[in-house]
């Protein structure tokens, strides 16, 4: 267990119902697992007056009610629970590991990329041979097992509803960084797994985005029309603290899986999981290999 004291946290009004907390200036995994064994407590107690949770990168935001619960009493709260967190012996999270089948270098999203060169940091290959090339990979194939063989913690879900944003669980000096396009994207492939910095995400939606495209999953992750018997009536399937593990299929495997999701059929591949914060600190191979064993 690391004995570092954690910074303390800022705590910020934001009008009438918000209060936003930030636990870090920086993301790391650490300050990730603080925010969210904080928002989980704060969950559990099932406060009156506690409309929404939102558990982010570094930070966290709450809206209350202030009639039911006044800001200076939402702040004790939270400073109680950020000492129980700090005063833990085994820092550990019951979470899940979730499969999620990707199709890299597909046609929808090599058509569309092929649209925004303009927009490009290299506008002579693809997203794929920049991030290969950037990365020290000789061949794009080198960057897509890099991506899929390690595991991704969902951070945080958001900007569009059910998008997670994900963070490599490999030490900073390994980690893939690829920056955003030049500019915005007027439309991204639905399903788009995609790249900015240090985050890979999944495009829940159609749209505009400025994220380098990968590969695109068939895997319905949100669920506005209720067809899709994993995701409950939140409409959205990833949480804060999902462990993911991308698996490379070829396009037969992939049209496969999308009649199964066209036809409400498609099932991921979940298993729990107990995450050890200090062990994956202390040997992060281990724990991607853990991770994919509770797959097999």
């Amino acid at each position: 267990m690391t004995t570092q004291t954690p910074s303390p946290a800022r705590y910020s009004l934001a009008a009438d119902e918000y209060l936003f907390v930030e636990v870090s200036e920086e993301m790391a995994l650490d300050a990730f697992f603080r925010a969210l064994s904080i928002t989980q407590r704060l969950r559990a107690l099932a406060l009156p007056g506690i409309i929404e949770i939102c558990p982010a990168n570094a930070s966290y935001q709450v809206r209350y009610e202030p009639d039911l619960i006044s800001a200076e009493r939402l702040i004790e709260i939270l400073k109680s629970l950020d000492d129980e967190v700090a005063a833990q012996r085994e820092r550990t999270l019951e979470t899940r590991v979730i499969e999620v089948p990707v199709l890299y270098d597909d046609p929808w999203t090599r058509e569309t990329l092929m649209r925004f060169r303009d927009r490009h940091q290299d506008p002579s290959g693809s997203d794929l041979d920049y991030a290969a090339r950037i990365n020290g990979f000789s061949t794009p194939a080198g960057f897509i097992e890099a991506h899929s063989a390690s595991p991704w913690f969902v951070s945080m879900v958001g900007f569009v509803a059910g998008l997670p944003f994900m963070y490599q669980m490999v030490p900073r000096e390994r980690q893939l960084q690829v920056p955003k396009y030049l500019r915005p994207r007027t439309d991204t492939p639905k399903q788009t797994v995609g790249y900015g910095g240090c985050f890979s995400c999944i495009y829940s939606v159609r749209g505009a985005g400025g994220y380098q495209m990968f590969g695109i999953t068939p895997m319905p992750i949100y669920d506005p029309d209720g067809g899709q018997p994993h995701i409950d009536d939140s409409m959205i399937f990833f949480r804060p603290g999902d462990i993911v593990k991308h698996r490379a299929i070829d396009r037969a495997t992939h049209d496969r899986l999308q009649a199964d999701a066209e036809a409400g059929r498609f099932r991921p591949r979940v298993a729990p999981f107990t995450f050890d914060l200090d062990a994956f600190e202390g040997d992060p191979d281990a724990t991607a290999i853990r991770v994919k064993e509770v797959l097999q």
